[in-house]
């Protein structure tokens, strides 16, 4: 019992400086159950031994204990960064290897955004390596503007890569892979029709060539270029009677009669994602794999080609679905909708692509914490709209100058204004960074009000902004007031206005991709088309296009 007694005394050491001198007997017996469990079945006398220990360790002077816990070794708390989210990878030896694995179908949208971010920030945290791998061995499946779009999809959330692999330039690699499974006896050649396969899988049955000779797969395997389209395949052998079936004997090489986008007509024979997939996280060195939870049949299925060819298995991370509310993650259907003219294109704002979202004016930034706080787990996620706002807001609110712009525009020209009262009205173009100096609006009178913003009632008063206080008489806008205190008397709502002189013509895209139309003041000029405004009381707002005269916005939210 004396190294008990030791033990528990230093714990109860520890926990005493922790807690000013008084030492906590519950949280002692539980770092010691914890960090010695060799102790549990000696529970009652633990509890004893350390009631006694801490109870006179409470009576010492802190000095004292101090003193004592030094002789021990000391104690120094180690400072945990908790990255809300992000969990620490299982098993990592050595360096992390990791890779991003988009297909070229498109470009990328915020579910892909997640295993980006996620693959990037484990790279950070462990000084890894990132492999960027476009998997494009389904020539039905591959855009070929994609090799341009998700490229420019990463840099613009600021994701880095080491390396970059295009799997259609590694298809003899392949080849060579797929020969020696079936020299091994571990891969043989299929030439059931498919339903025919289907309903020997189905019943655990085994397909008849199952057992051929190495030398019948072999001719097989040479023949395959020249046979027709599902003729033949190349099948991976694994648990006939596994529990689920899309397990058994899957297909790992089969033809394919497509033109290839890069490669043309140089290959017909085509790797299934498993196969390529499997073989390349194992000759690129990857140690962890990230993905999502409909992916689990596939580790598995990849797990029994590791086996096969005595390869240590990566570790894989399961995370849950991701879905946006109103918003279509389909890449298929985004692209059906562009072909039929209900999408403008990639970056229409009603999609939910990168592009889409970052034409909007949504910060990179916002995108990377809003992934990094859903993290890995495996529970589905639903992102919304509010909090993507949210989250953007904060970078956005110290970032974008405010202006005004009025929608549906009415002009006003204002009746009996003072003269001193007439000229040059400054407001800041920050009003918290007053260093970016100020914007000068010519207030003459004559002004642009949204129409609603005009009151229906010929005693309200409205105040435009920094200028005065003006009341509608038989609809014509007369002059009322000054200074702000008439307008708290008067109740006044405050509303932003613009100079008609040298009014900018404006129109805004909103996010369901509706237009609308308005001017604004002429000092946003000088904004440069890409940056993102807040137009007061309207919202933040992106510069899409100088053209001709006329700016157009597009609108990322309040």
């Amino acid at each position: 019992m004396e190294k008990l007694e030791e033990i528990i005394r230093k714990y109860a050491l520890i926990n005493a400086a922790k807690h000013g001198g008084q030492a906590q007997p519950g949280a002692v017996i539980g770092m010691i159950m914890s960090k010695h469990p060799e102790y549990r079945q000696d529970a009652g006398q633990v509890s004893k031994t350390a009631a006694q220990i801490v109870g006179a360790i409470n009576k010492m002077p802190v000095d004292v204990q101090s003193k004592e816990l030094e002789e021990l070794g000391g104690y120094q708390e180690k400072k945990v960064e908790k990255v809300k989210g992000l969990v620490d990878l299982p098993e990592v030896e050595g360096e992390v290897v990791l890779r991003f694995a988009p297909n070229p179908s498109g470009p990328l949208h915020i579910g892909h955004a997640r295993a980006a971010v996620l693959n990037q920030e484990y790279r950070k945290r462990y000084g890894g390596k990132l492999i960027l791998r476009v998997e494009d061995t389904d020539p039905r499946r591959v855009d070929s503007e994609s090799y341009q779009m998700i490229p420019e999809d990463l840099h613009w959330m600021g994701v880095k890569w080491d390396e970059e692999i295009i799997q259609s330039d590694r298809m003899e690699i392949y080849y060579e892979h797929a020969l020696k499974l079936i020299k091994i006896g571990a891969a043989y050649m299929c030439t059931c029709p498919g339903d025919v396969f289907k309903e020997l899988k189905d019943s655990s049955k085994s397909c008849p060539h199952r057992d051929a000779p190495v030398e019948e797969n072999l001719k097989l395997w040479e023949k395959m270029p020249e046979t027709d389209e599902g003729e033949m395949v190349l099948r991976v052998k694994t648990d006939i009677e596994h529990k689920n079936p899309a397990i058994r004997d899957w297909v790992a090489m089969r033809v394919v009669d497509d033109v290839h986008p890069r490669v043309g007509s140089q290959y017909r024979v085509y790797p299934m994602m498993n196969f390529s997939v499997a073989v390349d996280d194992h000759l690129m060195g990857v140690t962890h794999v990230l993905r999502g939870k409909d992916h689990l049949a596939n580790s598995e299925k990849q797990e029994y080609l590791y086996h096969h060819m005595e390869w240590e298995v990566p570790q894989f991370i399961h995370y849950g679905r991701l879905k946006m509310d109103d918003v279509r993650l389909s890449t298929s259907q985004a692209r059906k909708g562009i072909e039929e003219g209900t999408y403008s294109g990639w970056d229409d704002p009603r999609l939910g692509t990168i592009r889409a979202i970052a034409r909007r004016g949504i910060q990179s930034q916002a995108i990377m914490e809003l992934m990094m706080e859903i993290g890995v787990k495996i529970a589905d996620s639903t992102v919304t709209w509010k909090k993507i706002y949210g989250l953007n807001r904060a970078f956005l609110e110290e970032k974008a100058n405010r202006y005004f712009m009025v929608e549906t525009p009415h002009p006003v020209e204002i009746k009996e204004v003072p003269e001193k009262l007439l000229g040059t009205v400054e407001r800041p173009l920050h009003p918290d960074h007053l260093d970016r100096g100020m914007r000068s609006l010519e207030f003459n009178g004559k002004v642009y009000l949204d129409e609603k913003d005009i009151p229906a009632q010929a005693d309200q008063v409205i105040r435009l902004m920094d200028a005065v206080n003006i009341t509608f008489q038989d609809g014509q806008a007369q002059y009322h007031s000054e200074g702000i205190d008439e307008a708290r008397d008067s109740k006044a709502r405050i509303v932003q206005w613009v100079p008609m002189e040298g009014a900018v013509e404006t129109e805004m895209v909103m996010p369901d991709a509706s237009l609308v139309t308005g001017f604004a003041e002429s000092t946003l000029k000088g904004v440069k088309e890409g940056e993102v405004v807040q137009l007061e009381r309207i919202g933040f707002a992106r510069l899409d296009q100088k053209e001709d005269g006329k700016f157009r916005f597009y609108y990322a939210h309040k």
